[in-house]
């Protein structure tokens, strides 16, 4: 399961790999989450999701595998307590009417039929008790009509948010759900930027071309921040859950590239870290970047800096996709922190940056781990190109980051770079 060329990176800075697992022959990864030793992670190929065994870091062990009905994704998952979320989803890139760069490209509700007729995959919401982590037991789902759900964030208690496409929008919008009863969560309220509900009559004023979509909204408190793909950043008062308000809608697409991310707050600092995500090979959509923004008032973000751009290699004519993904989201049960930021950048690695002075930030440490061996992606003509997709930082500050082909790694830092 793990070699010398596994753990030997590509290039590496104040970093090492500890430990590799090729997720039982499921290489391709998505999101992570690590809980009372096993690591969950979601596939973006293969079906299903897995568990993995990281109590040993430097042995990280295949655990199974949890297959989901048909053509369903169910690339994101979140974890809280003994409560495991996965999302259900059509799997996009399994749909003959829908070529893979048109995902990206305009809104999704154009090209499908989100009415509810498909019955070839799943759309919701499940959710698994996992009080013994290595072996997870389904106690509810929640149906939810159309594409079902991109993306999840719970961190325990009785709210979790969601995006989700359902029938009568353009593309995925914000959905509040009571978790009150995890047998049985219930959606509540729905939030949108204006001109997706084209069930209402509204229409966008948006150039086709661009995708305004949500791709997620972290929550801190009752400030939620939204990324919306080619609509940019929102932040919206979830004070009342019943009753979401937008307090702002930021879009720098144009001029810049697009593709919004995440959106993280750091409320101690008043500061918000908005990463963007490259979605095609050689900087086809241009360069995307990591921007720091100032939310003194969550109503008005200002953005004051940007993330350096990896430059210890060309990238830009690696192959594969260069740019950001996902970054580490400072959840409750793993490490936080509001100075250090860990940013995966797909044929780059994982970055991690200081930003002490939100002016200035700079970069602290990288890792780029080998090229796969094996492809799990089953597109045409794909590279043979480390994808680093995703990240996730326990609280004793072990990192482990996936792939959308080389498995699952283990890294650590050196000493007294997170202090």
């Amino acid at each position: 399961m793990a070699n010398r060329d596994v753990l030997t990176p590509d290039y590496a800075r104040n970093m090492r790999i500890l430990g590799h697992c090729d997720q039982g022959g499921r290489g391709d990864g998505v999101q992570v989450m690590v809980s009372g030793g096993y690591a969950y992670v979601g596939h973006l190929f293969s079906n299903g999701w897995s568990v993995i065994d990281v109590r040993d870091p430097r042995k990280p062990t295949f655990v199974k595998h949890y297959p989901q009905p048909g053509a369903t994704w169910s690339q994101h998952l979140q974890t809280h307590g003994d409560l495991l979320l996965v999302v259900n989803m059509k799997d996009m890139l399994r749909d003959d009417g829908v070529e893979t760069g048109d995902y990206y490209k305009g809104s999704i509700g154009d090209k499908i039929d989100t009415s509810g007729g498909d019955q070839s995959y799943s759309a919701g919401m499940r959710v698994y008790d996992i009080k013994d982590r290595a072996n997870p037991v389904e106690i509810g789902f929640m149906p939810l009509e159309g594409l079902g759900l991109h993306r999840i964030w719970y961190t325990g208690g009785q709210w979790a948010y969601v995006s989700a496409l359902p029938p009568g929008f353009t593309d995925d919008i914000f959905i509040i759900v009571d978790m009150s009863d995890p047998t049985n969560p219930k959606p509540v309220s729905k939030l949108w930027i204006p001109g997706m509900n084209a069930e209402a009559g509204e229409v966008p004023d948006w150039d086709p071309k661009h995708r305004y979509a949500l791709h997620h909204a972290i929550i801190k408190g009752d400030l939620a921040c939204g990324a919306w793909r080619d609509g940019g950043l929102t932040t919206m008062d979830v004070s009342d859950r019943h009753n979401p308000k937008m307090l702002s809608h930021v879009n720098f697409s144009p001029p810049f590239a697009g593709g919004t991310h995440n959106a993280l707050a750091l409320p101690d600092r008043n500061l918000l870290v908005v990463v963007e995500e490259a979605v095609f090979d050689d900087l086809e959509d241009g360069v995307k970047r990591n921007w720091v923004f100032d939310i003194t008032d969550p109503a008005n973000p200002i953005s004051i800096s940007t993330l350096p751009i990896p430059d210890d290699f060309d990238y830009a004519t690696k192959g594969g996709q260069f740019g950001p993904h996902n970054i580490h989201e400072n959840r409750p049960e793993s490490f936080q922190s509001s100075d250090i930021i860990f940013v995966t950048y797909q044929n780059a690695g994982l970055r991690v940056y200081d930003i002490r002075d939100p002016f200035r930030p700079k970069e602290i440490a990288a890792l780029v781990p080998p090229a796969p061996e094996t492809l799990m992606d089953h597109r045409p003509d794909r590279p043979k190109i480390v994808d680093t997709t995703d990240v996730f930082v326990d609280e004793n500050g072990l990192i482990y980051i996936t792939d959308f082909n080389a498995g699952l790694y283990i890294l650590e830092m050196d000493e007294g770079l997170l202090d």
